[in-house]
């Protein structure tokens, strides 16, 4: 079974977000054979990517980086779409963290690259913004030999 990742970031600018889209579906359903997609499922390039995936016929597995993960989402639309993708998820994984911090979020990241196949990077190639963020997880996943596909959109910056 082929197992895909993903990291990136929490906001895809509107100029990028159909270019990230095309090349998400052209590597998911592209595929042959049985497919995991492994995602902490957080607004943007995660519920993207799981949705896609689904939509491809993967098995999807949520990574959760800590108890309190479902009180983060400020956005209600991305809680609800947190919520119907995670009941969609035939595996659950948690880490074991009781508060969303940015160690949480770096040990899902790094759980994310240690056990997909590929990982798929929507990342502008700026440093992350705080441990955990998406340049930190391609960096991990890069240094253990990873291949690494980033997603990104030409000349798009992100505000």
């Amino acid at each position: 079974m082929k197992r895909i990742g993903v990291t990136g970031h929490r906001s895809i600018p509107p100029e990028a977000l159909a270019h990230v889209q095309a090349v998400m579906k052209a590597t998911l359903c592209g595929h042959e054979g049985a497919m995991e997609a492994l995602s902490s499922l957080a607004e943007g390039a995660d519920q993207l990517f799981a949705d896609i995936a689904l939509d491809c016929g993967a098995a999807l597995t949520v990574v959760i980086p800590s108890s309190d993960y479902e009180e983060g989402f400020a956005d209600p639309e991305a809680l609800a779409c947190y919520l119907r993708l995670k009941g969609r998820a035939s595996q659950e994984v948690r880490m074991e963290y009781p508060h969303s911090t940015d160690e949480a979020y770096y040990a899902a990241g790094a759980y994310i690259a240690d056990h997909c196949d590929r990982l798929l990077a929507v990342w502008d190639g700026r440093p992350a913004r705080g441990l955990g963020g998406t340049g930190d997880i391609v960096r991990y996943a890069r240094e253990r030999g990873k291949p690494v596909t980033v997603i990104w959109q030409d000349g798009v910056e992100r505000g």
